[in-house]
Parts: C-alpha cells; sequence; structure tokens
C-alpha cells in the first residue's frame, strides 16, 4: 500500500534502508544550510550581493518542506503507534502535534508574507524554528527532548527551589545594601539582578555589594550557588544516563524482533534476550568470520547479505539467516570464512550467552541445531 510505504519511509527507521537514510541525511543538510543562509542574509554586503540566490534557495527549501509536510500529514493515518488511525480526527490530532507544528512553522512564514506584512528581523527569527525539524532525523536531539520531557518534573522542582533562592538572597542583600547603594539595590526587583547573577554563578560584577554585611552575605550565596547550579544538571545528567540506556536497550529489540528464530517470543521474553545480543555493523567486504579461529560466537543477520567461503561455491546468508552455531555447538574451530557482500547490520551472541540461552529456552537450540544439521547434509551431499 502506497500510504504504508511513505509512511514508513518518513516516520520509521529500518536498519539497511539506504534511501530512507539518504532522505533523513538530506534533510539534515537542508536544514542545516537554512540556518546558515539565515545567518547571512543578515550581513547587508552578503545579502545585497546575493539577494536572488538566497530567495531561490528559499523558494527550494519552502517547495521540500511543504511537499514533506503533506505526505506526513496524509500518511500519519498510519501510525497507530499515536493513535492517528481516523483520517479526520487522527489527522487532526496529528496537525496539534508539537512536531507537526514545527514541521508547519518551517514553511508557514514564507507563505504569511504573501498576505500578512511581516517584520523581516521577525521573520528570521520564525525561520530560525527549522532547526528543530533536526530532531526528527537527528537521534540524539531525540534524546535531548526526551530527557527534558521525562524528566520535567524534577526540572521544575529545581526551578522553583532556584526562584526560592533568588527571592531569598535578594531580600537579603536588600536589607544590607539598599541604603548604600540605593539606585542599584533600592528594592528587591532591583536586588534580583544581582541574585541571578549570582546563583547561576555568572557573576556580571556590574552591580557588586559594597557594605561589610553584603559582602559577607555575598561570599557565602557564592558557595551555595556552585551547589545550586549542580542541582539541574544533576538531573539533566541523570536523565541522559537513563535515556541513553533506553534507546540502546529500544534499538537492540527492534533488531531482535525482525529474527525470525525469536519471531515467536513474546515481550518479556525478548526483553531477556536482548541483553544477551549486541548489535554489531559491518562494511562490505569485512570477514567476519575467520577459518580456523576459537568458535567464541554466532551472529545474526539484521540486515544485508553474507557469503559463507565453503566449496564447491559459497552459501549466501541474508535478512533473518544466522551463521557461526557450528563450531559453538560442536565447541571446533571455525570451518570456514564469512564475509559481508554488503554493509551489515548483525546481532552478535556469545559462546557463554548463547548456552545460557538455550537453558532458558530449549526449543531455540533444538531449532539452530536443526538448522545446522541441514546444511551440513547439504554441503555434503554437494
Amino acid at each position: 500500500m502506497l500510504k504504508r510505504r511513505v509512511f514508513n519511509f518518513l516516520d520509521v527507521s529500518i536498519p539497511g534502508d539506504r534511501y530512507g537514510y539518504l532522505f533523513d541525511q538530506f534533510m539534515i543538510v537542508l536544514i542545516l544550510l537554512n540556518v546558515t543562509a539565515i545567518v547571512l542574509e543578515t550581513v547587508p554586503e552578503i545579502h545585497n550581493s546575493y539577494a536572488t540566490l538566497f530567495y531561490r534557495f528559499e523558494l527550494f527549501s519552502v517547495i521540500i518542506f511543504t511537499i514533506e509536510y503533506i505526505l506526513r500529514l496524509w500518511s500519519c493515518t498510519e501510525n497507530k503507534a499515536n493513535n492517528y488511525s481516523h483520517p479526520i480526527l487522527g489527522r487532526i490530532k496529528f496537525i496539534f502535534s508539537p512536531m507537526a507544528l514545527i514541521d508547519l512553522l518551517a514553511f508557514l512564514p514564507f507563505y504569511l508574507t504573501a498576505f500578512v506584512g511581516i517584520d523581516l528581523r521577525i521573520l528570521r527569527i520564525l525561520r530560525m524554528l527549522r532547526l528543530l525539524k533536526l530532531s526528527r532525523y537527528s537521534p540524539a536531539l531525540t534524546i535531548i527532548w526526551d530527557v527534558f520531557v521525562n524528566q520535567r518534573r524534577a526540572l521544575t522542582a529545581a526551578f522553583f527551589v532556584m526562584i526560592i533562592a533568588l527571592l531569598f538572597t535578594s531580600s537579603i542583600i536588600y536589607v544590607f545594601e539598599s541604603v548604600a547603594q540605593p539606585e542599584k539595590f533600592g528594592s528587591i526587583p532591583d536586588a534580583m539582578w544581582w541574585g541571578l547573577a549570582t546563583l547561576t554563578t555568572v557573576g556580571y560584577g556590574d552591580v557588586t555589594p559594597i557594605t561589610v554585611g553584603g559582602r559577607i552575605f555575598a561570599s557565602v550565596t557564592m558557595i551555595i550557588a556552585i551547589g545550586m547550579a549542580a542541582l539541574p544538571i544533576g538531573v539533566i545528567a541523570t536523565g541522559f544516563s537513563n535515556e541513553i540506556s533506553k534507546h540502546e536497550f529500544m534499538v537492540t529489540w527492534r533488531l531482535i524482533a525482525k529474527v525470525p528464530l525469536f519471531s515467536n517470543l513474546d515481550a518479556d521474553q525478548i526483553a531477556n534476550i536482548a541483553g544477551m545480543l549486541d548489535p554489531l555493523r559491518v562494511p562490505h567486504s569485512h570477514v567476519v568470520i575467520k577459518k580456523g579461529e576459537e568458535a567464541d560466537s554466532m551472529f545474526f543477520i539484521i540486515a544485508g547479505e553474507v557469503d559463507v567461503k565453503v566449496d564447491p561455491e559459497p552459501i549466501k546468508l541474508r535478512q533473518g539467516d544466522f551463521f557461526g552455531e557450528t563450531g559453538i555447538l560442536r565447541n571446533t574451530i571455525r570451518m570456514a570464512d564469512v564475509v559481508s557482500v554488503t554493509d551489515c547490520q548483525l546481532l552478535e551472541l556469545r559462546k557463554d550467552k548463547f548456552n545460557e540461552l538455550i537453558l532458558i529456552y530449549p526449543e531455540l537450540g533444538q531449532h539452530v541445531e536443526q538448522v545446522m544439521e541441514s546444511r551440513m547434509a547439504k554441503k555434503t551431499s554437494n
């Protein structure tokens, strides 16, 4: 179905999907070039010399962003996970989702200029929002967004603690300095500028206490500020650690689910196996297994193709196949070279983890052994 294919192309990251990968890279480069163009346009000499080029590039970018948005809006009903399946309500829900709003803002200001007079400086700021689109195509930015979303309660609590500290320190410094420096500390709101600069450890130095009591209190505030600044940093650091671990687990989980050997397992069983398998990417013409080496692991092919170098002709293995099991089951050295024909996404299962796996799921061990015996019989017959 065309709509499903468009949705998968735009929204689903599939290992080995070269066209999807190239599209993501193209959009990243386009967004970065847009931001560069917006910055350069503010230089009068450059803008006057290349105004036509800037306009054509802007027009090209808007066309691309518009087509992308229309295709996402059209195909979003295939996204069952976010409940966009209804042809009308689903699309309305999609339109008001955060990422869809960012996509809309990427090109909407261009069309608004045709009907509404917008100050050029404001227009540039709105166009700069295109930078937020990178979160669609960059896993790193996606993780940053997830960290702030998942840690919002802790960050909100840290923010309120900072507000309370700001009010407290500003009030105390007002008592000490209001008489000596009425122009700088004449009110608590005036004193808040000093409090904010001190608590954030920025320390502009444009407003400083001059009384003995004010300086003593400022010294104590500076020491406390070090711990205050570490509070949100600690929350964010913990969030990053959790999100990275979760992201790595989810990537491995999706890869495992693609292996036919594990297709009949439920989510809990796949979660148990996820900790045993290590994702591995290899380039084409890479020797994954070398003949004569110790058999210490087996591999599952998630994407790509490999050749098992046996006589009279190599055996080709593709997505869903596995290799390297013979040496583990028979406790022998490697019997043949295995070379990647294309770039490959693999999952590696170490020997000790394999033995642990078949103890938990003996039917998997039986299946692997049956495949091995079938291959050996086929090789013998040839």
